[in-house]
């Protein structure tokens, strides 16, 4: 089977939520404030969908070592910037009390459209995510990479979850964010297409008709990027530091990698039934780190501390040959460190030991958040 190289650029974007530095609330991005950025980063920045968000996207990266770069980069420009409106970001997917009904959304015709056609359901929508573009020129090879890399999703979105508040109570789950962005139509795993042709078919349906202009109103967890040769993982909440951004970037170009690899051995990863994922879904959505993924081919629970070691050792040869090693060898110091949201729950408890009240506690975990994003830039 003779298959193309693909490039495996990177491409990673971030929303980040502004939060007064003397209350910790959260906070309007001024119209200044995005002059501000836009003068230095121009269209790698821009508002998000809530006046209190605001959206980075790197430069296409050859490497994890330029998109290190660019990353700190922009970060660093995005936290110098709002210091002067004494505002400061944090990338975290919710804010651990705010309440999402005291936050207007950004006066802009896309934002319109979209709280017009949503109705109360984005009203919700005080979420920030993160998104990797793994660079695959050919058409039929993301189609087909596609439902394998579906596979790996759930394992993404447990290291990365970093959502376990919500209006100042402790949900239960590691990953909130999912739990609202969910309630939006087209969402969660995505459907197996035999070509990319198929897959194109089934989007203009829903464009003939009317209900979507183009296929960036498709939110699945993994689509094809509408702009880009790219294959798109969205599964991910932010990460509050740079470098767990840096480890889940890498891990996600190499098992694109690794799959493709398989492909010109005439080897694929197993398929399984999109049932069977979600259930990893929801396990990743509700334990993070901390209870283990079902292997399905092996029929038991899999601590993650298991599988982010093999996670390691199945992509050894491709973080080789992108030049990601240090990053993805991180993966079993997040497992057993813990995750973001690991880390808040922490921060709270340490707070409230202290003899702190619950509100001074959930501050301290905004403090926190703050600190860990000026980490490394």
């Amino acid at each position: 089977m003779a298959v193309t190289t693909p490039s495996f650029t990177l491409g990673i974007e971030e929303e980040y939520l502004l939060v007064d530095r003397d209350t910790l609330d959260l906070a309007r991005a001024p119209e200044a404030l995005m002059e501000a950025c836009t003068a230095e980063l121009s269209e790698q920045v821009s508002p998000e969908f809530l006046q209190c968000q605001i959206e980075i996207g790197t430069r296409v990266c050859e490497n994890i070592g330029a998109a290190r770069e660019e990353l700190k980069r922009l970060r660093g420009t995005v936290a110098r910037c709002a210091a002067a409106f004494n505002l400061a970001p944090i990338a975290v997917s919710c804010h651990p009390f705010a309440d999402w009904k005291d936050q207007p959304h950004t006066d802009r015709e896309r934002y319109n459209a979209l709280s017009q056609d949503l109705g109360g359901v984005v009203r919700r929508m005080l979420i920030c995510g993160m998104h990797v573009h793994v660079g695959i020129e050919d058409d039929d090879l993301r189609a087909d990479l596609l439902p394998q890399l579906s596979y790996f999703l759930p394992h993404l979105l447990a290291l990365s979850a970093s959502s376990p508040f919500w209006q100042g109570q402790d949900t239960g789950l590691s990953s909130y964010r999912l739990t609202v962005f969910d309630n939006l139509p087209r969402t969660g795993l995505p459907p197996t297409f035999e070509s990319f042709t198929e897959y194109e078919r089934t989007v203009q349906v829903l464009i003939d008709l009317g209900v979507i202009e183009d296929s960036t109103k498709i939110w699945w967890d993994l689509r094809p990027s509408h702009r880009f040769p790219t294959l798109e993982t969205r599964i991910c909440d932010v990460s509050p530091r740079l470098e767990d951004t840096l480890t889940l970037a890498a891990t996600t170009q190499a098992l694109l990698r690794m799959l493709w690899r398989l492909r010109t051995r005439n080897l694929r990863w197993r398929r399984y039934d999109r049932f069977l994922i979600m259930e990893n879904r929801w396990r990743a959505q509700r334990y993070g780190v901390s209870e283990g993924l079902i292997d399905f081919g092996a029929r038991e629970i899999i601590p993650m501390a298991t599988l982010a070691s093999e996670l390691v050792d199945i992509l050894a040869e491709d973080a080789q040959a992108l030049g990601s090693e240090a990053e993805i060898a991180r993966l079993p110091e997040i497992v057993a460190k813990g995750n973001a949201a690991d880390r808040q729950r922490a921060v709270y408890a340490g707070h409230m030991k202290a003899g702190a009240s619950h509100g001074a506690a959930m501050r301290g975990v905004v403090e926190s958040l703050v600190d860990e994003f000026a980490e490394g830039v």
